[in-house]
This record gives structure tokens, sequence and C-alpha cells, in this order.
């Protein structure tokens, strides 16, 4: 391999590696979550639109609570399924793990 293939080679590879950590930054988390809220609450009867809420950590700004009725985890899985296409790899990873703890939660 000459050496500026090898460059180049290095070079998308950093640039893949700064895509995914975009993924997980907490504004780009933030927003997601954002438009994950909104999505479930439209979908939601309008008795249930209340108890859909996401809170951001202040202090910890990686931190998120969504807390949700019982009666609208199905809703808010539906707002996360529907936005995973649209998400970067990482986030979209990040979100599926959110998923199946709202379903784990939902069981219990």
């Amino acid at each position: 391999m000459s050496d500026s293939s090898e460059v180049r080679l290095i070079q998308r590879l950093v640039q893949e590696i700064e895509r995914l950590k975009l993924g997980l930054d907490p504004d780009v988390l933030a927003a997601w979550y954002g438009k994950v809220e909104l999505d479930a609450k439209a979908r939601a009867r309008p008795d249930l639109r209340e108890s859909i809420q996401v809170i951001r950590d202040p202090v910890l700004t990686m931190k998120f609570e969504f807390r949700t009725s019982r009666r609208a985890v199905d809703k808010v899985i539906e707002a996360i399924e529907a936005n995973l296409p649209a998400m970067p790899l990482a986030t979209r990873l990040y979100f599926e793990k959110l998923e199946e703890l709202i379903q784990a939660q939902a069981m219990v």
C-alpha cells in the first residue's frame, strides 16, 4: 500500500469516527429526544399527551429522563421506531437501547 493511499484510508477512518461521535453529542441527543417526544404526543390520545415528557439534567447534559404513563408506552415506542431510520448510527443504537429499557420497565 502506498503512503498516499494509507493517508487517504486513515483520513476516511478519522472522518467516520468523527461522524459517529457526532451522533452521541448531548445536543444531538436532545434534538432527537425532542423529536421523539413530539411524535409520541402526536400519536397519543389527548388525555395521555401530558404524561409523555423528556427531562434533561441541567448539570449532566448527557443524562435524560423519558417519562411516560404505561398506557402511552406503545406510542413512545412507535415514535422511536419511526425516527430510527433518520438517525445517525450511534444515535440509532442509543435509541434502540432506550426502546429496550422502556419496554422492560413497562413489563415490571
